[in-house]
């Protein structure tokens, strides 16, 4: 149970720092490729607020890494249920405001994480 929950903590960290890099890095390369809802002509004039959208997941993905480091059990516990937590409650805003994709992609694997840490 613990490798499966790690695996899942390893790629919900991973998840957030693809989404720092399209977000801080590549909005108007890649991310037209990845966003095609979202008009074309607004990837350059939102550059600035992806970036800042995007050093938020970085700061989720570092709070995940971070479990890894935590040797005392029960701390690690607490701040991956704290992180992960962000990560379906960002997920759900998302999928409610943005699009139900949202939820799939970020929210649920972060869930089943979190679900597998209380079993």
């Amino acid at each position: 149970m613990v490798i499966a929950q790690n695996i899942l903590i390893a790629f919900t960290a991973l998840l957030h720092l693809y989404f720092l890099w399209l977000e801080m890095f590549a909005w108007t390369t890649r991310a037209p490729k990845v966003f095609r809802g979202f008009p074309r002509e607004l990837f350059k004039p939102t550059k600035g607020l992806a970036a800042n959208q995007g050093l938020y997941n970085g700061f989720l993905a570092a709070g995940l890494i971070w479990t890894f480091f935590i040797e005392d059990p029960h701390w690690r516990f607490y701040i991956a249920i704290f992180f992960l937590s962000c990560v379906v409650i960002a997920g759900v805003y998302g999928a409610i405001t943005v699009s139900k994709k949202i939820f799939y992609v970020q929210a649920l694997p972060a869930l089943i994480a979190l679900i597998l840490l209380h079993l």
